[in-house]
């Protein structure tokens, strides 16, 4: 096989590559942008609820009231 023959299979490889990780980058990036504004709507609509609580331990998730005992050890 001629040289030049195997460098451009290699490049064309590589730019098939690296369209395929900008699609799969692309789909990402929706997914982490509709997340987050899900994430930041949830987040509001807790504040507002907390505030009218007068309990500090009610307006955390439960995964965060048990940080204290998950850190720091056996």
């Amino acid at each position: 096989m001629n040289k030049n023959a195997v460098i451009v299979v290699v490049l064309a490889i590589l730019v098939v590559i690296s369209v395929v990780q900008a699609v799969q980058l692309n789909s990402l990036k929706t997914k982490v942008s509709e997340i987050g504004t899900i994430s930041a709507s949830s987040q509001t609509t807790s504040v507002a609820s907390s505030g009218s609580s007068s309990g500090q331990g009610a307006s955390m998730p439960s995964n965060i009231q048990n940080l204290p005992q998950m850190v720091g050890g056996c």
